[in-house]
């Protein structure tokens, strides 16, 4: 796994974990599509972590 997945999926999780902490101070708007992007971020840090799993031999 490069540095920057390493980063990036780190960054994914952190911003998903914000969310979840803060979302009584967040504004209502603000906060759903805060939600949404941090769905689609962890997902895709997700593949990325199974990707460089199936790659890891070659």
């Amino acid at each position: 796994m490069g540095s920057v997945n390493a980063i990036f999926i780190i960054s994914a999780f952190v911003l998903g974990g914000l969310v979840i902490l803060k979302r009584d101070s967040m504004a209502p708007h603000l906060r759903r599509w805060m939600a949404i992007v941090s769905i689609v971020l962890i997902a895709f840090a997700f593949f990325l972590i199974v990707y460089s799993f199936f790659t890891l031999g070659t």
